[in-house]
């Protein structure tokens, strides 16, 4: 990645770069765009050639014929190249034509039978395989694609945390539910995680703070999407940005960071402040343990005159005092929800237990 030196805290650190356009739309278009990405030094050049589109009639890429397109930008400037594969068929047709890597995308990780077949497709494959989160938030269907991949031999295998769907309003494209792919990392710490900004934001606006947020989480890299007219792509506009806007407002600004200090003063303060936070999520658990024994004091309540576990009305009214509590302590929205839900459940679990006995 081509960071200026002056947003490095280490000049050691490096990261993966990913860049290129949503969709390969011509050979002009590749080898005007691949010029203007040649100063950022990209690790791959990206182009989706078959997109798999939520509805028909869409653009679904120009297919096999994108593929020599690819090859002519590889050939002009050295870059090496990576495209989405999602079946047998195009891994075939990618290996023999001599791609440097491909990816799995969220639609196909989502369902292991595809990801199985890729896999065989893949044996014997030198290529790095970047393995895309699935459009649930479901850590063991991300999980278990990586393996599958990794169980076919392929030696170079990465993840991308592209965010995941869900149905209401968001700053978001796509949800990036952190806490994912950093337990993710927490099981696989010697594999490479990158983050897909482009289709977490699905716009501009907060490429940058998605950005450093992944950097910040010691990510190994990102992909983000470059076009070098966004207002007339084929596929996803809104979201790609061209080399100009890259350089100017993420390559700049973003800020890479050491993930260890040699300052005794620093670590001496660091570890001072982990046992403080330590003594606290230990007396949050004390908590927590009590509020579930007060919930299963009222499963006992309950079955003795037959009502039911869950009450509609007491729940609105905690999710709704939780918010507004929440607001009040500068907790976000999102992780108060969470929160609340999870003891929610935890607790009906807790009563039921004791309903059923």
């Amino acid at each position: 990645m081509n960071i200026n030196s002056s947003n490095r805290a280490d000049k050691e650190v490096s990261k993966l770069l990913i860049l290129g356009p949503c969709s390969a739309e011509s050979p002009e278009q590749l080898l005007q765009l691949g010029k203007d990405l040649l100063e950022f030094k990209p690790d791959y050049v990206r182009a989706g050639i078959w997109k798999p589109r939520t509805r028909p009639g869409h653009f679904q890429g120009f297919g096999e014929q994108a593929i020599d397109w690819m090859l002519e930008l590889k050939k002009t400037y050295g870059f090496k190249i990576c495209t989405e594969v999602a079946t047998p068929h195009h891994v075939e047709l990618v290996s023999k034509a001599g791609f440097d890597a491909v990816w799995i995308g969220a639609r196909t990780t989502v369902n292991p039978f595809y990801v199985q077949e890729i896999a065989e497709a893949l044996k014997g494959s030198t290529m790095t395989v970047f393995v895309k989160n699935p459009i649930n938030p479901d850590l063991f269907l991300w999980l278990g694609a990586i393996e599958r991949i990794q169980e076919a031999g392929i030696k170079s295998v990465a993840a991308i945390h592209r965010g995941f769907s869900f149905y209401g309003n968001s700053v978001y494209r796509n949800i990036p539910r952190w806490q994912i792919p950093i337990e993710l990392k927490r099981r696989l710490p010697d594999l490479r995680l990158l983050a897909d900004i482009s289709h977490i934001s699905g716009k501009p606006d907060n490429l940058l703070e998605i950005a450093q947020i992944a950097m910040d989480l010691n990510y190994d890299g990102l992909m983000v999407e470059i076009h070098p007219n966004p207002s007339i792509a084929l596929s996803d506009s809104d979201q790609q940005v061209t080399p100009a806007f890259f350089k100017k407002e993420i390559a700049s600004k973003l800020i890479l960071r050491s993930v260890q200090s040699t300052d005794s003063k620093f670590n001496q303060n660091i570890k001072s402040i982990r046992s403080e936070i330590d003594l606290i999520d230990e007396k949050i658990l004390v908590l927590l343990s009590e509020r579930m024994a007060l919930a299963e004091h009222i499963g006992l309540n309950k079955k003795e005159i037959n009502i039911s576990i869950f009450q509609p009305d007491r729940w609105d009214e905690i999710v709704e005092r939780f918010l507004l509590f929440g607001k009040t302590m500068n907790l976000s929205e999102e992780f108060i929800f969470s929160l609340i839900e999870a003891i929610h459940i935890e607790s009906i679990q807790h009563q039921s237990i004791k309903m059923n006995k």
